[in-house]
């Protein structure tokens, strides 16, 4: 388990640190991508470790959103095919393994969708953002998120999550039901490890069992994530989407910076037409 570009891997006492280190914005690139492909991989063939932990080592981001930049090695998929972050983040729901988030910055889009597709999420007070900010851009949540967002709050603040496009703090989130519990951010961390390897200490059988009855208690139907994907597709292709990706991207999308920050505010800010 070494070798990523994207990610930083330990692994001890049955517990695995998944460490995303992608700076400056943790973006969702091609190469996390493959990196977190070949995670996935790994821990679907392995017997030892009970518990994954997936934090951040960049300043601000657990995971800025999914790459949405053209580039000459980059093509879209056909229509109606599911997006690779969305396969990824299905296939990290169904780990037998049990998987908690530790969130201390922004996460949005992907980030989010990611966080999601987790059994657990924790959120620093003081520092954490999350959000589904692409209806601003003329998209929605196409990784399951938009899925995942109903399934947890229910349909009216899945509504207000996903056609706001805002930011929310950990209080918020923890109310909504988005992430488990918010915690300060000096105790976040400590919280974090103790509880995996609390969990971590119990029998694997036990263990496989409480997931097994929870995944098939609350299931999300593969046809509502291939009809998420497929819609994200066809969308990301709209002529008024792509002038608004370019519009992000000539503003500072995807870099360090004041568009990244504040992107909850800054995408609704696209010029209309007159």
């Amino acid at each position: 388990m070494s070798d990523y570009e994207t990610l930083q891997v330990h692994t001890a006492h049955a517990v695995m640190t998944v460490t995303l280190s992608n700076p400056p914005i943790n973006l969702e690139t091609d190469a996390m991508m493959a990196d977190l492909d070949r995670l996935v991989t790994f821990l679907e063939g392995d017997r030892e470790t009970k518990v994954v932990i997936f934090r951040s080592d960049t300043p601000g981001y657990f995971m800025a959103h999914f790459d949405i930049a053209p580039g000459a090695g980059r093509v879209l998929p056909p229509l109606g095919a599911a997006p690779l972050h969305g396969v990824l983040h299905t296939r990290i729901s169904h780990l037998d393994q049990v998987t908690i988030g530790e969130l201390r910055g922004r996460a949005r889009g992907g980030g989010s969708e990611l966080l999601l597709a987790l059994d657990m999420r924790f959120a620093s007070r003081e520092k954490a953002l999350i959000g589904q900010p692409e209806i601003m851009l003329g998209l929605h949540a196409g990784a399951g998120g938009t899925a995942r967002l109903v399934q947890l709050m229910g349909r009216g603040r899945a509504f207000e999550a996903a056609l706001s496009g805002l930011d929310y703090d950990a209080d918020t989130a923890e109310r909504y039901g988005w992430i488990n519990r918010a915690l300060p951010d000096a105790e976040i961390r400590d919280f974090v490890d103790r509880l995996a390897q609390r969990i971590a200490s119990f029998p694997a059988s036990g263990i496989a069992s409480v997931k097994s009855i929870v995944n098939q208690t609350s299931p999300i139907s593969s046809s509502v994530l291939n009809e998420d994907s497929a819609r994200f597709w066809k969308e990301i292709q709209l002529p008024e989407v792509q002038e608004r990706l370019t519009w992000m991207l000539a503003n500072g999308g995807q870099m360090k910076g004041p568009m990244e920050d504040e992107l909850g505010m800054n995408l609704a800010r696209f010029p209309e037409k007159p």
